[in-house]
């Protein structure tokens, strides 16, 4: 906004302030002058009191000397109260020249956050009003933050994990598959949304090189262990029946059978089985539709195999 005319009132002000100061300098040399004063007339005034007891002086002499040094008295009493009153502009004084300057710095608006700038809403001389109109937007890209939700039911195991140190946040963006960035989970919100049955998480990323961007869509990944040589099976090999979740297993005569499976945590292409399976055993991931325990399959190169080992993270 335009400062000059609260510069100018600034500037004024500031004279103004010399000015006081000077005039409380002039007032304490004449307080000084005039304390001499008085010393002097006092001593005079002692002075010839003594002689008018003497009979050397008349008594109208010594009483003129005392008139006088009471007057300088008086005289040093007005200084003193010139000097507080110049004081007391001088306080005031310097309060207006707080007012102006805290005024003047409502002219320049400066960012809370270091980020980077949009659209300028306004151009030079435009009038703007408080609070009825954006300036500009500035989103803060270093460190970003990325706002998800899991559901409620996923809640215990965050705060579960949290516990034991930090938890890590991996990222993708939609229309980048190579542009991964890994950060941290540093808020969880203090409520479960009743409307959707989730949580809202923020993970922090550093972003030094700019992948992530405001307002941008990204594939989130979060982390809370490590399970060591899990068993894991494709996840279209994974069926739901009427008695829970199975999986057709192909057994040596290339026959399948249905077992019933206990899974945890799905990861990207494949399923966590923690019960029902063994290691190497061969499990259908197509035309389970078509199948009956006892019905014979053939195998091939697709995405179906032995139940594998790994280190699947949730």
């Amino acid at each position: 906004m335009d400062p000059r005319p609260l510069k100018a009132q600034l500037d004024q002000m500031l004279a103004t302030l010399a000015k006081n100061n000077a005039q409380l300098r002039q007032a304490e040399a004449n307080l000084a002058r005039d304390i001499a004063q008085e010393q002097y007339a006092q001593a005079q005034a002692n002075r010839y009191a003594k002689l008018m007891q003497e009979g050397v002086i008349s008594r109208e002499q010594s009483e003129q000397t005392r008139t006088n040094a009471d007057a300088v008295a008086q005289a040093v009493s007005a200084d003193r109260a010139a000097i507080e009153s110049a004081k007391a502009e001088i306080v005031a004084t310097q309060a207006t020249v707080e007012n102006y300057r805290v005024q003047l710095g409502y002219t320049e608006i400066r960012s809370p956050i270091d980020g980077r700038t949009g659209n300028i809403m306004v151009k030079q001389g435009n009038v703007v009003n408080a609070n009825t109109m954006d300036l500009m937007t500035i989103n803060q890209v270093e460190p970003i933050y990325v706002t998800f939700a899991v559901p409620e039911a996923q809640l215990r195991d965050v705060k579960k994990y949290m516990a034991t140190g930090k938890l890590t946040v991996t990222v993708i963006p939609q229309e980048d598959e190579t542009g991964k960035e890994v950060g941290t989970l540093t808020f969880v919100d203090n409520a479960v949304d009743p409307a959707t049955g989730t949580i809202k998480l923020k993970a922090t990323f550093p972003n030094n090189d700019h992948k992530l961007w405001p307002g941008q869509f990204v594939r989130v990944t979060l982390r809370l262990t490590t399970q060591v040589n899990a068993l894991v099976v494709p996840n279209q090999a994974v069926q739901t029946g009427q008695d829970g979740e199975f999986v057709f297993v192909v057994k040596e005569d290339r026959t399948v059978e249905s077992r019933p499976v206990t899974t945890s945590v799905r990861i990207d292409q494949d399923m966590v089985v923690n019960k029902g399976l063994e290691f190497g055993e061969t499990v259908v991931t197509e035309g389970q539709l078509r199948l009956s325990p006892g019905a014979r399959v053939t195998t091939g190169d697709r995405k179906k195999g032995p139940a594998k080992k790994g280190s699947p993270t949730t």
